[in-house]
């Protein structure tokens, strides 16, 4: 299944999409949340999807995040070798964990706010997967049973404010509109092959990163399993598994940052695809 959120912010409803179509199925389940998948609310959506009578949905319509606003949003930092070696930094031993706050989630194609004072506002597309049901020291063996399913997944960074700023890098990664998601939530049965996918970001046109999941340090039930050890994962929670190289940081000769008017478009094979319009913060 495809799950959708549709609405004006702050007001978006469930829906799903079924042979390339958009229904609502709001009549039937509040909203995709901590509690749906709590209550194996996929299960029931199946169901509905096979068996009521839904109405449809315009498709010029607002998406907002295919996941209401979770408990956590966790990130996994230099997970692709080429993007540590663009980085300048090692390859780390073990995972590089981070948090973006939850207000920076925001739909697929919402405006990008470049936060006050910021210099160097940067891309990175990543696929994130979501956590359908409580795990806490769990093994690699089971991740795969606390997986809802995958989404795309935009990691906006401002990298002054993550490197130069003295702190933890969350403070680069939470600004309003860092993380917008969708546009939709695939199930695990969408996706054949969650260790082959293409994943791609361009700026203005000009692809900026193409890369492909097989060339993540740390795989997806690997990442699972070792955060956590270190907290109880909920459902609905976020994973975001980390960007390929690209990213503006690490151009050259010189590192290139989003400004006002800028286009950003992103997509994953199965995951579908987003765009954002850079606007400055007022």
């Amino acid at each position: 299944m495809k799950l959708i959120r549709f609405g004006m912010p702050g007001e978006e409803k469930p829906g799903i999409i079924k042979n390339d179509r958009y229904y609502d199925v709001s009549s039937f389940i509040k909203d995709y949340n901590e509690q749906f998948f709590t209550d194996d609310g996929l299960t029931f959506l199946n169901e509905i999807a096979s068996d009521a009578e839904l109405p449809e949905v315009e498709k010029d319509i607002r998406m907002g995040s295919p996941v209401a606003r979770p408990s956590k949003i966790i990130c996994i930092g230099l997970n692709y070798s080429d993007h540590a070696a663009e980085s300048k930094m090692q390859v780390p031993a073990e995972p590089v964990i981070f948090f973006k706050s939850t207000t920076a989630l925001c739909g697929p194609n919402d405006e990008l706010n470049i936060p006050r004072n910021s210099q160097k506002t940067d891309w990175e597309v990543e696929l994130a997967l979501v956590i359908s049901k409580k795990a806490s020291y769990i093994t690699e063996f089971d991740a795969a049973d606390h997986i809802a399913g995958y989404v795309l997944h935009n990691d906006y960074s401002e990298r002054a404010f993550q490197i130069e700023r003295c702190g933890q890098w969350v403070k680069g990664k939470s600004a309003d509109s860092f993380a917008p998601l969708g546009p939709y939530l695939a199930t695990k049965d969408e996706i054949r092959d969650i260790d082959n996918l293409r994943l791609w970001l361009k700026v203005n046109g000009k692809m900026m990163q193409d890369g492909n999941t097989k060339n993540m340090i740390f795989k997806i039930p690997f990442l699972v399993s070792y955060i956590s050890q270190f907290m109880t994962l909920l459902p609905g929670d976020i994973i975001s598994t980390g960007t390929p190289a690209g990213v503006g940081m690490g151009q050259k000769p010189e590192p290139v940052y989003i400004k006002n008017g800028d286009i950003i478009e992103l997509g994953i094979d199965g995951l579908g695809s987003s765009m954002q319009v850079a606007v400055d913060s007022q």
